[in-house]
């Protein structure tokens, strides 16, 4: 069953234009897997759904192949199970007075781990002026082990003209003058040098112009306004400051882990999908998001929920209009994906799941919330063969390799992307195994996979051989991987890795130091076949 949110809170819209076709992802490994256990699932709610389907057109299939025919299966049946919601659990923080903008000295909440980044953001959306006003505070404690004579932050908005305006900066309840803001790198000199284990508070006030929301997720479209990446963060600091240059393909920024509380209001009438649940703060809603590397938004007034949960995790699929049955089964598909990569990887690492429809050519992971391409969607024709759901269960597999296990994307993108593609051969395993050989073929064999695992983003000429080689190859490695290892070793590896990284930052190295602590087996002759490196 599902619930829906309040009919009040629903408006009628104009269906979504057509987008375009080309799509851009990857994905998973070889070969049929050994026997094992079924997992134990937490209990969850299930949205009613015929799980036999017809295939979409494969991101990067030439059009003229887009009804290759595959492999008809029988449907796996999934029985249903007994669930109880438990709310999440309530924090502390007491904040400013409504109707008070924070000030310098504003509080932060309370860290799970006393030393991580706090931010807190006060922002006024004006959905119809397509601009947002925002108070952030930064306490940021100097976990470097050396002594800063400044700080970088990323922002990434002043990459879009005039996006970006810095209104003032403030360091410890001082104005800070001497600052720097050149692309996306923003550079405060300090008056006085931030000494190790020192911490200290900044303030900025900016406002962001948006702009229209082009190829990409930030900014608007004439139904949905997008914040990603949208405020001042502290990049990583690793013998330096860790802002990379943008790609036009893979990721480029590297994020620390940190404690975010959003507080947002707007005039207009509209939904937001967020990072996190919501709470009423008095004409704020407020969200609270811990041990994250950012925080996102998305809002529309056109905007229909359906929700379901796995445990204490509520899950909901923001959709439009016309688009109800894939709304609902991308959210049966996540409730199947956040129960067994809970079993096989270790628990969710926050209290929310929200799935977002959106104007884009493929999918796109953040903390707690990810994107998907309205094609999909509108290609939607039932069942689990489909982009819809390989691809959105990819993105909510990075909850865990990305969001949880952080890495540095764009010069060890495979430690994110390898792991979230061969996540999706265990959903279709675990979920619907007869679909096994279709999934191969379909998401990985077709396109010819080859090409070594570990090259970073600026080493290829094209995302066709960046995917090819980080997402498809990564995923025939993880595989042979597994074979090696043995199943029983293998997913005691993923648990560890998930354990003992969670929250941090992770390399090559760290990932094959937790492979040979699980197994005994040689795994040489693999590094030497997948990777330009040895490990």
């Amino acid at each position: 069953m599902h619930r829906r949110i309040p009919p009040k809170l629903f408006f009628g819209w104009n269906p979504l234009r057509a987008i375009s076709f080309v799509l851009l992802l990857t994905f998973l490994s070889a070969c049929a897997s050994p026997t094992q256990t079924p997992p134990q699932f937490p209990t969850f709610i299930l949205v009613t759904q015929d799980p036999n389907s017809s295939p979409t057109p494969t991101p990067f299939q030439p059009s003229a192949l887009g009804d290759t025919p595959v492999p008809s299966f029988t449907p796996e049946t999934v029985m249903p199970a007994t669930f109880t919601f438990t709310p999440a659990p309530t924090f502390t923080f007491t904040p400013p007075p409504a109707t008070q903008q924070p000030s310098a000295n504003t509080s932060v909440p309370q860290p799970s781990t006393p030393s991580r980044t706090n931010y807190i953001l006060y922002a006024t959306l004006d959905f119809d002026a397509r601009t947002v006003n925002v108070d952030e505070t930064i306490r940021y404690y100097n976990n470097t082990g050396v002594v800063l004579s400044d700080v970088v932050l990323s922002v990434q908005p002043n990459q879009y003209g005039s996006a970006f305006v810095l209104n003032s900066v403030t360091q410890d309840s001082s104005a800070l003058t001497s600052f720097s803001l050149n692309g996306q790198r923003l550079t405060l000199t300090l008056p006085q040098a931030l000494q190790p284990n020192a911490a200290t508070t900044f303030t900025l006030n900016f406002k962001l112009n948006l702009p229209a929301k082009g190829a990409g997720i930030f900014g608007y479209d004439f139904n949905q306004i997008n914040l990603v990446d949208w405020y001042p963060f502290v990049v990583p600091y690793s013998g330096g400051w860790t802002l990379h240059d943008p790609m036009p393909f893979g990721e480029h920024l590297v994020y620390d882990s940190s404690d975010i509380e959003l507080n947002i209001k707007s005039g207009a009438d509209v939904i937001f999908a967020a990072s996190a649940p919501a709470e009423q703060n008095g004409e704020w809603t407020r969200y609270r998001l811990y041990g994250a590397r950012t925080f996102t938004v998305s809002a529309s007034d056109e905007f229909l929920v359906s929700e379901s949960a796995v445990g204490s995790v509520a899950i909901r699929s923001y959709y439009f209009d016309g688009y109800k049955a894939a709304g609902e089964s991308i959210l049966y598909s996540a409730v199947q994906a956040v129960s067994i990569y809970s079993a096989k990887f270790g628990e969710y690492p926050y209290q929310s799941l929200a799935i977002v429809q959106v104007d884009i050519h493929d999918g796109q992971e953040y903390d707690g919330l990810v994107f998907l391409a309205s094609d999909f969607y509108g290609q939607y024709g039932g069942g689990a063969k489909n982009n819809l759901t390989t691809i959105g269960v990819h993105e909510i597999a990075h909850q865990w390799w990305f969001g949880s296990v952080g890495s540095d994307q764009a010069l060890e993108p495979w430690l994110d992307e390898a792991m979230s593609a061969y996540s999706e051969r265990l959903f279709y395993e675990y979920n619907y195994p007869r679909y096994g050989d279709w999934w191969w073929q379909f998401r990985v064999d077709y396109f010819g996979p080859s090409g070594y695992v570990d090259t970073p983003i600026y080493n290829w000429g094209s995302q066709r051989a960046y995917v090819n080689a980080v997402y498809l190859n990564g995923a025939h490695f993880i595989e042979d991987l597994r074979v090696r290892m043995g199943d029983d070793n293998f997913f005691r590896f993923l648990k560890d890795y998930a354990s003992k990284y969670a929250r941090g930052h992770v390399t090559g190295y760290d990932f094959f130091a937790t492979v040979r602590a699980n197994t005994n087996a040689d795994v040489s002759d693999l590094i030497a076949e997948y990777f330009s490196q040895s490990y």
